[in-house]
Order: structure tokens, then C-alpha cells, then sequence
């Protein structure tokens, strides 16, 4: 979700309370479980509390193109976004994408603070993407950082969006795109509709 459809969030808190810390991301860090404990480690330094991150996301927009996008493929096939964000965050960014189906995380809170949180499961993306086609879904994603690479690997077809020049690199065997059309070209090529 975030940097395919929607702003990063944690970017968008470091640059509203001005801890630079808060801007890595798993663009950065492939290892989730370090940098979770190292942003709560940062939250709870600086006194942040969920509210406080609340507040910022109720001032983001999804990106330009992200809804037009979101339905026009919602129209062709049914979606599902897999993201490694908490359900506490999500709420204000899936009402303006008029409520995409959700598989993401959950935080742990106590009075406000942020104290840990608790996956889905471990390799979420990869694992959810394993089951549909165990359901007999053809299966196409696009994700931007470490953290989908094992979901586009998974996937019958996987694409690189909006991604950073050290993903691109990294893994040169996903397309790499940066255009809402041509994403959504490629994923009427791979469903055979022109």
C-alpha cells in the first residue's frame, strides 16, 4: 500500500514532528523486525504517542492516480492489498480508496503508546499470495521495497513500482515501473484483457 497507492507514513511523521530517524523505511531495511523495534525505540524517546501518528495520517492523500488506478482495476479483477502497515493506521487512507480489501498488521497499545506490535503472520505477503494460488488464482502483484520481494517472486507475475533505484538493482528480474497506466497495462496483458 504505502509507496505503491499511498504516501509512506512513517516519512510523513518524521517530517511532521521533524525526527529524521522515523524516515527509514523497509525501502531501507529488509529486516521488518529491527526496524519496528527501532521506530518504537524512537517513538518512545521522543514521547510519540498513536494519536500523534493518527493526526498526521489524517492529512494524507493516496498518491495522484493511486484511486483511478485502484478502481479501474478493481472493475477487471478483485484486489487485495497486502501491506506491512497496522490496522490502527490504515482507516482515514482506505476511505479515500474507497475501502480496498486489507491484509496488514495490528500494533499493541497501551494508554496511547505504542508498545509492539503483532504480525499476521510471518511472511505475510508471501504466504497470502501462496494460499490464492492454492486456491486456484492466478495471481499479479506490484509492491516497492525489500519487504515484497518474496510476494513478487510468489506471484505468477510481479512488477516493481515506484520503487528505489537500490530495489531496482537488486532485483532486475521484476519490471520497474513508475506510470499508473502502464501498471495497469502489464496487469491487463497478464489477465489477457486488452
Amino acid at each position: 500500500m504505502e509507496g505503491v497507492l499511498t504516501p509512506e507514513i512513517w516519512i510523513a511523521v518524521a517530517d511532521k514532528t521533524g525526527i529524521p530517524e522515523l524516515r527509514r523505511t523497509t525501502r531501507d531495511e529488509p529486516d521488518y523486525d529491527k526496524l519496528m523495534r527501532y521506530r518504537i525505540d524512537i517513538l518512545d524517546r521522543e514521547g510519540l504517542r498513536l494519536s500523534d501518528i493518527q493526526s498526521v495520517i489524517g492529512l494524507l492523500l493516496p498518491l495522484p492516480g493511486a484511486l483511478e488506478f485502484l478502481n479501474d482495476l478493481r472493475a477487471m479483477v478483485p484486489v487485495i492489498i497486502l501491506s506491512d502497515t497496522f490496522e490502527q493506521f490504515a482507516q482515514p487512507l482506505l476511505r479515500q480508496l474507497n475501502w480496498p480489501i486489507l491484509f496488514c498488521n495490528r500494533l499493541l497499545v497501551e494508554n496511547d503508546r505504542i508498545v509492539g506490535y503483532e504480525l499476521r503472520q510471518t511472511n505475510q505477503k508471501q504466504k497470502s499470495v501462496a494460499a490464492l494460488k492454492g486456491l486456484n488464482y492466478r495471481v499479479i502483484a506490484a509492491g516497492d521495497s525489500f519487504n515484497d520481494t518474496a510476494m513478487l517472486t510468489e506471484a505468477d507475475a510481479g512488477f516493481l513500482f515506484h520503487a528505489p533505484e537500490n530495489i531496482k538493482s537488486q532485483f532486475p528480474q521484476f519490471p520497474a515501473l513508475d506510470d499508473y497506466r502502464e501498471l495497469l497495462r502489464r496487469f491487463r496483458m497478464e489477465i489477457g484483457r486488452p
